[in-house]
């Protein structure tokens, strides 16, 4: 395969094994079986509370996973993209809500590797570093002669309760005129701002992935100097590793899929154990019994098919980084995300009213996954 990588610790963080392109196994195989049972004790309480559990904050610091994509210059894990997915499904089987907060957060951190490397030092050096942010670009930035003057309000800011930094785009503005690129097209740059310069808005009131605490953030008025922009673009990196050469539509789609994809399997684990003591009870006939059977199994292979294609993508791709390669990502990202919502849905029905309760585990890991499933890059096919 090329990139063969046995289990192993970089200070305090595990990172996964890449195992054969030839299986791919349960997501419960990615991660540490003790790191699962305390996501999941206390992922009740985290949707209760609309954040993270402290454990939960706990478990992460100690793992530094907000730092996953940050350098080892920076205290972070300096994992590869086929690393990375495992975790992030791996994570997501024991809990959506936790899984996509990592995702979302050290996905920000992997801006680490544009920006200033003396800003960065100073920014990310403390244990707790958490950036939070939004790709929208819902915001201004006014050149000033010594930086930029931010205004705007961004939604959907996963983590942004634990966050010690924001990161937002910006429509760049000269004397109140739109910058413009050569093709003609609106300057957009994100910027980097403190904590304490974003006020939080209490806006994240969805069905599922309660426990992210999404917010929106606003900036008004907030000047920053001009280290605080920078540019996501592989010449535009600010450190020499293959990790920032890696182009960010393929990193954030193969990301969300294997989130979602995570908390599918979760799903149908749980599905299989309410169908098999349903069954006990004598709920089914012999007829029904074997209808099921036969789903769960066709369910389950459909899965395991499109699984394998994906990480074969993912690897590839981060083994050769061309056009093709990568394009297969963007492909089989979408094909995991649809299939992912399509089996849960077709299993929903014979769940029973239980997986209609709000307080019961299948009934948040289906809302977690209709939630998550709405992110706009995974929607459409191609």
């Amino acid at each position: 395969m090329g990139r063969h990588l046995q289990k192993r610790k970089s200070g305090a963080g595990a990172c996964v094994k890449l195992m054969s392109r030839k299986h791919i196994p349960h997501p419960s195989a990615f991660i540490e079986q003790d790191w699962q049972q305390l996501i999941r004790q206390t992922a009740a309480e985290a949707e209760h509370m609309g954040k993270l559990h402290p454990k939960q904050l706990n478990l992460i610091y100690q793992q530094k996973w907000f730092k996953a994509l940050m350098p080892t210059a920076y205290g972070g894990l300096d994992l590869t993209i086929p690393q990375l997915v495992r975790l992030q499904e791996g994570l997501s089987w024991a809990d959506g809500s936790f899984g996509w907060v990592f995702t979302l957060c050290c996905g920000a951190g992997w801006f680490a590797g544009f920006i200033n490397p003396e800003l960065a030092a100073d920014l990310f050096a403390a244990e707790k570093t958490c950036l939070a942010g939004s790709g929208a670009s819902t915001g201004e930035a006014a050149i000033l002669p010594d930086g930029y003057l931010l205004n705007g309000i961004w939604n959907y800011a996963s983590g942004a309760y634990h966050a010690t930094h924001f990161t937002a785009n910006c429509i760049i503005k000269n004397n109140d005129e739109t910058v413009l690129n050569p093709d003609g097209s609106p300057l957009i740059l994100p910027f980097i701002v403190d904590k304490k310069d974003v006020e939080l808005l209490d806006t994240w009131k969805y069905v599922g992935m309660v426990a992210t605490g999404s917010n929106s953030f606003k900036i008004e008025n907030v000047k920053v100097d001009k280290s605080r922009c920078f540019k996501i673009d592989a010449d535009a990196a600010t450190l020499q590793n293959e990790l920032y050469q890696y182009p960010f539509l393929q990193l954030a789609e193969a990301t969300l899929a294997a989130n979602i994809m995570g908390m599918a399997i979760h799903f149908v684990d749980l599905a299989e154990e309410i169908i098999q003591h349903r069954t006990a009870l004598g709920k089914y006939t012999e007829l029904q019994k074997v209808l099921l059977s036969g789903k769960l199994v066709n369910i389950k292979a459909k899965c395991n098919q499109v699984h394998e294609s994906f990480y074969n993508a993912v690897d590839e791709s981060w083994e050769t980084n061309n056009k093709a390669a990568l394009n297969q990502v963007s492909i089989t990202s979408r094909r995991l995300a649809q299939t992912a919502r399509r089996h849960v849905d077709e299993l929903y029905p014979y769940c029973g009213l239980m997986a209609a309760s709000p307080d019961t585990e299948i009934n948040r890991v289906w809302r977690d996954v209709h939630t998550a499933s709405q992110h706009t890059l995974l929607t459409f096919e191609s």
